[in-house]
């Protein structure tokens, strides 16, 4: 059985929700006028920046330095790697058609005539088209301006202009078109804030660095085309709580609930992200969802962001060595240097995608549950630390600070802004040389051709 919720128990749901349908409406047309919808905090990837560090919203250029002292006294930063997720962007051509077939069977066949619905038919236009297909918006550049103002904010000394013109900043990024426009947009923010008018820094394409799951051939096969790898999330549509939500939505449309796939749900729930997301507005999409059907939305797209890219397979972790080590490389170049005085890269800014924050994060043993996300045990998940919503919005941030100390050298990891220790190390900012510990495995092993190489066919044949 794929949910705790039995047939009857949903079947009884079933006709609790027909009795209720109207008072639901209410409940939802009273949240319509607020400008941040109930449910933004379940976007999961499709979230804005500001839910996770909820004082940008008033002041987006706000900073905290206290967060940044190392827990020791006489410490310098030497060296600052982040890796960055793209900014916000537009959805892709596929969940555009998506949202085209829920617009047309919200016209065609929807007979609610309840205000906020009506102001969909009439007010509101289908405004995505397929050559949107995933770009950066304009709010997704701000993202990325914003945040180098602030990350310069935080550590003047390295990311300075003298830096930058001494070439001691270095840009790396994905070749996918969100990916460069944010780095570009990251550049302007440092040249705006320094009032350069002259060509921002030129960045590098890596893919092999930035894009590591499209060069492993061992992920694609046993991963991405591999229709049983995402089976937990295919059970998961097919639940109880699922359908539940399928039947509300079609209650609040007045449709059969036939025509409520569970595509056309992801659809709305993306419409109400969207809107957000790009134009700040609390859509009328939005009503279509209270926050227990948001909390399910939100574990159905965890789960495949666990299976895909998190701990479900091993090789979705494995498959992020090469940046790993690229990581360590750099810190290491730096240990080295300092000790005659001078680091050549004061700061590497690398652009990505969630697709490449999440496996170094889960390879780096971040989010680990105790119980891995299935499809049966939505009920005992609500706590768990893997939240894409809370790890990755658009411009999420892996910050590795490396801090030259009295005692030694320590380095410091931020998360979208905010100190996080290590897994079993119990200390803000820790040796260097017990980070390096706490990873020997990885640093000794963690070989990214090996582990990528394509699973063997069984040869043993019965004779």
């Amino acid at each position: 059985m794929t949910s705790a919720l039995s047939k009857q128990t949903l079947l009884f749901t079933t006709f609790s929700l027909a009795l209720t349908r109207f008072s639901y409406c209410s409940v939802a047309n009273a949240n319509v006028n607020s400008s941040i919808p109930a449910i933004a905090n379940y976007f999961g990837t499709k979230g804005r920046y500001e839910e996770v560090n909820p004082y940008l919203i008033n002041d987006i250029l706000s900073v905290n330095k206290s967060l940044l002292k190392p827990g020791c006294t006489d410490c310098t930063a030497i060296h600052v790697t982040a890796i960055i997720r793209h900014g916000t962007r537009y959805p892709t051509t596929k969940n555009i058609k998506r949202m085209q077939r829920l617009y047309d069977l919200v016209l065609n066949d929807s007979m609610n005539t309840d205000k906020w619905l009506t102001e969909i038919k009439t007010k509101w236009e289908m405004w995505y088209t397929d050559d949107m297909d995933g770009k950066l918006v304009e709010k997704g550049r701000d993202d990325h301006r914003h945040l180098a103002v602030r990350l310069a904010t935080l550590f003047p000394s390295l990311m300075s202009e003298e830096n930058l013109r001494s070439h001691r900043i270095r840009f790396i990024t994905s070749s996918k078109h969100r990916c460069v426009d944010s780095i570009v947009a990251f550049q302007e923010g440092l040249l705006n804030l320094w009032k350069v008018t002259e060509v921002g820094p030129s960045h590098k394409i890596n893919d092999e660095l930035m894009r590591f799951f499209d060069q492993c051939k061992k992920f694609i096969d046993d991963v991405e085309n591999n229709k049983t790898a995402l089976e937990e999330v295919h059970l998961f549509k097919a639940s109880a709580e699922m359908k539940i939500v399928q039947m509300k939505m079609a209650d609040q449309l007045q449709v059969p609930y036939n025509l409520i796939t569970p595509d056309l749900v992801e659809a709305a729930f993306f419409l109400c992200s969207y809107e957000f997301a790009i134009k700040s507005l609390n859509s009328p999409w939005c009503n279509l969802f209270d926050e227990t059907d948001a909390q399910v939305l939100e574990y159905k797209n965890d789960l495949k962001q666990y299976w895909k890219r998190g701990y479900g397979h091993d090789i979705n972790r494995k498959s992020s060595c090469i940046l790993f080590h690229d990581l360590f490389n750099r810190l290491d170049k730096a240990a080295h240097e300092i000790r005659f005085g001078h680091v050549s890269e004061a700061v590497t800014i690398q652009v990505g995608h969630a697709e490449t924050l999440l496996p170094l994060l889960a390879l780096m043993g971040f989010f680990k549950d105790e119980t891995p996300l299935t499809a049966d045990n939505f009920d005992m998940q609500h706590g768990r630390t893997f939240r894409t919503s809370r790890i990755v919005p658009y411009a999420a941030n892996l910050v590795f600070v490396l801090y030259d100390c009295s005692e030694g050298l320590r380095l410091q990891f931020l998360l979208n802004e905010t100190p996080l220790k290590f897994p079993d190390i119990n200390h803000q900012a820790p040796l260097y040389n017990t980070v390096r510990e706490t990873y020997r495995e990885l640093l000794h092993g963690c070989n990214f051709e090996k582990e990528c190489e394509p699973s063997r066919p069984n040869r043993n044949f019965e004779l």
